[in-house]
């Protein structure tokens, strides 16, 4: 009688036999593992890709075309706060070129006015001469003699750069000894590009 129990529950119920799978089967297992192993090689390649463009995108950052943000408003209207632009790095200004330079542990954005050896003279009323002729400078929005403690007539120094900011009456700049002109060693490099914000991108 146990005997026959045992045999009702299950106990001693024959194990079904092992199917082979089609070829069919065979051929989709394949395939998908074929996708897979395109799949993981598209991937690393991906991000191989984009560290070497994330790697070369630093090395012309840091070396050729720095990536500044504009803080402050010396250079109002041109530039403002927040601003993002992207200089190019050089050994040749012209009057009129807005430059990036180390000052103080710090990167200040001015404008180019006079080179070496020039002389510079600025009159009550904000108007700037370089070599007695009147400097044209359509980019102001008013002149101002500014914080100016050199005395003018000034002339330039040799390798140095005679700067200063577009918003004359709060520009700290080479008008004040406390700052003085720019000696080549100290650019960053001439802004080209604002990139950010977006409704002003172009070239400066």
């Amino acid at each position: 009688m146990k005997k026959e129990k045992k045999e009702k529950r299950g106990g001693n119920v024959p194990k079904k036999p092992l199917e082979m799978p089609t070829i069919e089967q065979l051929e989709a297992e394949l395939g998908r593992e074929k996708y897979r192993w395109r799949f993981r090689r598209v991937m690393r390649n991906t991000i191989y890709a984009l560290v070497t463009v994330a790697a070369a995108a630093v090395l012309v950052a840091t070396l050729w075309m720095p990536v500044l943000q504009i803080s402050g408003n010396s250079m109002t209207p041109t530039l403002t706060g927040g601003e993002v632009v992207v200089t190019l790095k050089g050994s040749s200004f012209e009057t009129g070129d807005i430059i990036a330079f180390y000052y103080d542990n710090k990167i200040l954005v001015k404008r180019v006015i006079a080179g070496p050896g020039d002389w510079v003279d600025i009159k009550e009323d904000g108007t700037v001469l370089v070599n007695e002729q009147e400097l044209y400078e359509p980019y102001l929005v008013e002149k101002a003699l500014g914080d100016c403690d050199i005395t003018l007539p000034y002339q330039v120094p040799e390798s140095k750069i005679f700067v200063m900011g577009d918003h004359r009456s709060v520009s700290v700049d080479s008008r004040n000894t406390a700052l003085g002109c720019v000696a080549y060693d100290q650019i960053v490099g001439k802004l080209m590009i604002r990139v950010w914000p977006f409704e002003v991108l172009g070239v400066i």
